[in-house]
């Protein structure tokens, strides 16, 4: 949050006792930019047009109320409801040259936007609002739709689990297993990351059986074939696979490693490398410079009933092997080697007060191979027991003759098996992928660079999500129709930062330059891909000032600086977004 947010002034000074002048002061900063960036997309008309207005309802309209609290949420940094009424009042002026009607600071009341939430609660609503929205920012933005990515993550509550059908204990991303927490499902668009379907789902939900739903709910916002989904392992499940062959699209993912399958990985590995010609095509990056891959492909028929019927398809297997992964493989190995070797030499340390020392043979080596199994390195270390006996002389004591005691420890030594860890060490790196896109659809050079990416991956929109600048994670409403409203807002915010995104970086793509002045220090750094937290940063410190003498009332705005102007342009947007904003019309407080 900006270390002053948008404040408003009023000050009176009595001239000479003639007159009084009044002086209104409103950091306007980026709400222009937000909220045209919002009446382009659509967001007010579409929330209009599918929530039906209360009879009783006054003032601004349910999809305007909208588009003011997301101008909040992107412009501050904080979902909190109790701090849009104050933020509005400070802006009172700005919001009524920005958007329809009378806007009043009761528009923003908890009470409204409570009902905000509970509209955007209600499944079918959302359906048609996202639907809408995406059809409507495709056309607007001229967006490819061939390529989609899918995954989950979780967000962590404060929130007790027992009245809550969203609020459960499962397996967390953000590391904090002792919280409840819900899961987001979320569908987004390639190249730039645009969230396309987000579905609210209880923490404790196994994520395997979440992909249909969710492509599913994809394909009913933009009926047409051919759609790549690309996502994890966790979409491996036949159904999921079976699903996209059904309906014409495709998809591509890694294979995990459980059961057949690695030794499928195994079997394949061992065909290629032990094959007297080479197999492996080189897969560099878009600019020849980089060996991303060396990869190989076969195909294999898949078969299984979908609504009762017999569904038969062919898919491809793409073995590929990337140094990078082997490299971090071989740290990691390298890592576990020196972590089970220093437990299991502290299983038997040199005799001293309060070092225990093993007696029993079978429970040391239970003890030994519990270690291994933890550190997946079972057969790798060879472990030597040596037997070490004592002889321990006790003296004679009253009727006690003197004598000997026999006594045996066992100390372990470890050495590494060089053979098992060469086969080991043969087999990292390499993973299995399977699509049923053709080649003509996607070659393999093309599956490894889409899959490794050089775009906004759906990574870095979770990080967005839960950190800055939206900051869902913590939540601070109870109620499970306001965690599920609240979602799907920020959903709506994550659209608004993409796009936003997006054009800048088109713009000076197509322009081939970059932009500078974005970082505080350093102005001549230049980049092409600025984010839109720095765009929106460069607007800070606009001040449209009112002032009133007698029955005059004149306005001025703070001159853009070049840089704003520059990133109004990249936007197609014009100047007279903020100076339009002089042109004052009359409001009722």
């Amino acid at each position: 949050q900006r270390c002053q947010s948008s404040v408003c002034s009023k000050n009176r000074v009595d001239l000479m006792g003639m007159s009084k002048l009044h002086v209104q002061t409103e950091r306007i900063d980026d709400i222009p930019l937000l909220v045209e960036q919002q009446r382009q997309m659509g967001i007010a008309e579409i929330i209009d047009s599918t929530v039906a207005r209360h009879g009783n309802r006054q003032g601004l309209s349910m999809g305007w109320m909208v588009v003011g609290w997301l101008s909040y949420i992107l412009s501050q940094s904080d979902h909190r409801l109790s701090y849009v009424e104050e933020w509005a009042t400070q802006l009172l002026t700005t919001l009524n040259q920005l958007m329809p009607g009378d806007v009043r600071p009761e528009d923003f009341t908890d009470d409204r936007l409570g009902d905000a939430l509970s509209h955007l609660s209600d499944d079918a609503v959302w359906e048609q609002i996202e639907s809408q929205l995406n059809q409507r920012c495709v056309q607007v933005y001229d967006l490819p739709t061939n390529t989609a990515r899918v995954d989950t993550t979780t967000v962590a509550l404060h929130h007790a689990a027992d009245n809550s059908e969203l609020a459960a204990f499962g397996h967390s991303k953000d590391h904090r297993p002792d919280l409840a927490q819900l899961k987001l499902m979320m569908v987004t668009l390639d190249p730039l990351a645009l969230p396309l379907v987000t579905q609210v789902l209880p923490g404790n939900m196994a994520d395997d059986g979440l992909y249909v739903p969710a492509i599913r709910a994809t394909q009913a916002t933009l009926p047409q074939g051919g759609m790549l989904y690309v996502g994890d392992s966790k979409m491996e499940a036949l159904a999921t696979r079976a699903h996209c062959a059904a309906t014409g699209d495709y998809y591509l993912h890694p294979l995990s490693l459980k059961g057949q399958q690695r030794e499928l990985l195994r079997a394949s590995i061992d065909h290629v490398l032990d094959s007297e010609e080479s197999l492996l095509t080189d897969i560099h990056d878009t600019a020849g410079e980089r060996l991303l891959a060396q990869g190989w492909e076969s195909s294999r028929a898949q078969r299984t009933e979908v609504d009762g019927q017999l569904l038969a398809w062919q898919e491809r297997l793409l073995l590929l092997y990337s140094p990078s992964l082997a490299a971090a493989g071989y740290r990691a190995l390298d890592e576990r080697i020196d972590q089970a070797t220093a437990a299991l030499l502290a299983l038997t340390p040199q005799p001293g007060r309060g070092r225990r020392q093993w007696r029993d043979i079978e429970a040391l080596q239970a003890e030994a191979a519990a270690i291994l199994n933890r550190y997946r390195l079972t057969g790798c270390l060879d472990v030597r027991y040596e037997a070490i006996i004592g002889e321990h002389h006790i003296r004679k004591y009253r009727d006690r003759p003197p004598r000997t005691e026999i006594t045996t420890r066992y100390r372990l030594h470890v050495t590494p098996n060089e053979q098992a860890l060469a086969a080991v060490r043969h087999h990292i790196g390499w993973r299995l992928f399977v699509t049923n896109a053709p080649a003509e659809r996607l070659t393999l050079t093309e599956a490894v660079r889409l899959y490794r990416g050089g775009t906004p991956t759906i990574e870095r929109l979770f990080a967005r999500l839960k950190g800055r600048p939206l900051g869902l994670r913590p939540l601070f409403v109870r109620r499970d129709d306001a965690l599920l409203g609240l979602s799907r807002l920020m959903s709506l915010a994550l659209r608004v930062l993409t796009l936003l995104e997006f054009v800048v970086h088109r713009s000076l793509t197509k322009e081939e330059t970059q932009l500078a002045g974005l970082v505080p220090g350093n102005p001549k750094l230049a980049t092409a891909h600025p984010t839109t937290e720095r765009i929106l940063h460069a607007f800070g410190q606009l001040t449209l000032s009112i002032i009133e003498l007698d029955s005059q009332r004149v306005a001025h705005i703070t001159p853009l600086s070049p840089l704003q102007l520059r990133i109004l342009q990249l936007l197609k947007l014009s100047e007279t977004l903020y100076s339009d904003l002089a042109r004052l019309k009359p409001i009722s407080v």
